[in-house]
């Protein structure tokens, strides 16, 4: 089964925007590089040439991405979910075990985590163990330190 990519229908448009952008303004600018590097002599010992290559490279690989994530797609409709369940577009407040508040987390896809943020992926391990659970639950996520227990104390849209 393909891998499918979950994400805000405002996120799709920023990736579909970028697409866009890149297979047109910034093919042309890469071409452009590709084609004055090449004035400048024997291919063999130009460096301009090889840069510019490595960024058609990047650009192609990015594209490619792009088009892999748009094309197996699913927005997530964030004002249909239930609000008592911790779903993909949930702002969620826990406390550890010591019983510390832990600073609010957005659980979004993965194609919109931003950890240092607090935008904290589903398919994270810290993501995964929240998904589907509800005020008052205690959940375990398994860390690379060891399993970490964290009390779910507020949902919120």
């Amino acid at each position: 089964m393909e891998k499918e990519y979950k994400m805000s229908a405002l996120r799709a448009k920023e990736l579909q925007e970028e697409l866009t952008y890149l297979k047109t303004t910034r093919s042309d600018e890469v071409a452009e590089q590709i084609k004055v590097a090449r004035g400048f002599g024997d291919l063999s010992e130009n460096s301009e040439y090889d840069e510019a290559k490595n960024e058609q490279g990047k650009l192609y690989s990015r594209i490619a991405e792009l088009e892999e994530i748009l094309q197996h797609l699913v927005i997530v409709d964030e004002s249909t979910a239930p609000s008592n369940v911790v779903t993909i577009g949930s702002i969620v407040t826990v406390t550890d075990a010591s019983g510390k508040e832990m600073p609010p987390y957005k659980i979004v896809g993965s194609q919109e985590a931003d950890p240092m943020h607090g935008v904290i992926s589903e398919e994270s391990p810290f993501g995964k163990a929240l998904i589907g659970a509800k005020e008052g639950d205690t959940v375990t996520v398994e860390a690379p330190r060891g399993s970490l227990v964290y009390t779910l104390t507020k949902i919120e849209r």
